[in-house]
């Protein structure tokens, strides 16, 4: 198969409420535009399905929790293929009784499940108690292998460990890829939330930079309340964007709407980028076993 030289993405950032099926009707119509538009890849966000229901820890909420393959891979398959589109859903996994995942699944064309990837690094904050549904993922950092390219498919709080996007780069990603669900707190200063914002784009394009790599980072939007009805609750900031191989900023959706993007990658980019900047090349191997300690005291 003859290897075209770019990649039309799809990035579909979108509101979520209580519907299961509204939302799901919503990323099918994201998933139908972006095609439209061209796109081969399309990427939704973190737990798409759903309000983003770890605002508190809930035992009732396990059953929002799905087989894989199940009810939404079939029915987002069913889309891909349709469409001619590989696609990244994000899902919550319902593994066993009692064992659960935040696990992004990838569609292939034909609607076939090419892989998935669990999410590993699992935070625990006000607002987000994750660790209270999730284990953490034992797939390791492994590229899942489509017809578009080998994808570093990677989950929400992963985005903020250079060592996630390492690995993946070193087992051959070709692309990263982050769903998303992050947001501000309404309380919090406006100060802070620009400095919140600028760090979570930030690190993001900087692993572009290390590692060579475009990144897609495709985030849910709009305010979603906290079911203890004294909380302020989310406003997820959207804010998806594409970064080129540079950290260089290709597009960038805005932080109240719900968009549809569809960017055009550059498959040569990282090519012609790692032989200027050939930080694999001068990595020090030898000296980098302290990294397997959590803290060097």
């Amino acid at each position: 198969m003859t290897r075209q030289p770019s990649l039309n993405v799809g990035l579909v950032q979108q509101s979520c409420c209580d519907n299961r099926q509204e939302n799901i009707d919503r990323s099918i119509a994201g998933i139908r535009q972006a095609a439209s538009q061209g796109a081969t890849l399309v990427v939704l966000q973190e737990l798409h399905t759903s309000l983003y229901f770890c605002q508190t820890e809930d035992c009732d909420r396990f059953d929002l929790a799905e087989a894989i393959p199940g009810p939404s891979t079939e029915q987002f398959g069913h889309i891909a293929k349709e469409l001619g589109v590989v696609l990244v859903a994000s899902l919550f996994e319902k593994r066993a009784a009692g064992l659960y995942h935040n696990t992004a699944v990838v569609l292939e064309k034909d609607g076939s499940i090419a892989g998935r990837y669990r999410k590993m690094h699992i935070p625990d904050d006000p607002g987000y108690y994750e660790k209270f549904y999730f284990t953490p993922g034992d797939l390791g950092f492994q590229p899942i292998t489509t017809s578009v390219g080998k994808l570093g498919v990677l989950v929400c709080w992963d985005q903020w460990y250079p060592e996630a996007a390492r690995l993946m780069a070193l087992a051959g990603a070709e692309i990263l890829i982050y769903p998303t669900a992050i947001g501000w707190d309404p309380a919090d200063s406006k100060e802070e939330q620009a400095r919140q914002l600028d760090a979570w784009q930030t690190i993001q394009r900087g692993h572009a930079i290390a590692n060579g790599l475009p990144v897609v980072s495709v985030n849910r939007v709009g305010l979603e309340p906290n079911p203890e009805k004294d909380a302020p609750g989310a406003m997820f900031w959207g804010n998806s964007f594409v970064a080129g191989c540079q950290g260089e900023l290709l597009a960038k959706a805005g932080d109240k709407q719900e968009e549809v993007l569809v960017v055009e990658i550059d498959r040569q980019r990282s090519e012609q980028v790692r032989r200027i900047w050939p930080f694999l090349r001068d990595r020090r191997i030898d000296a980098y076993g302290e990294l397997t300690k959590r803290f060097r005291d």
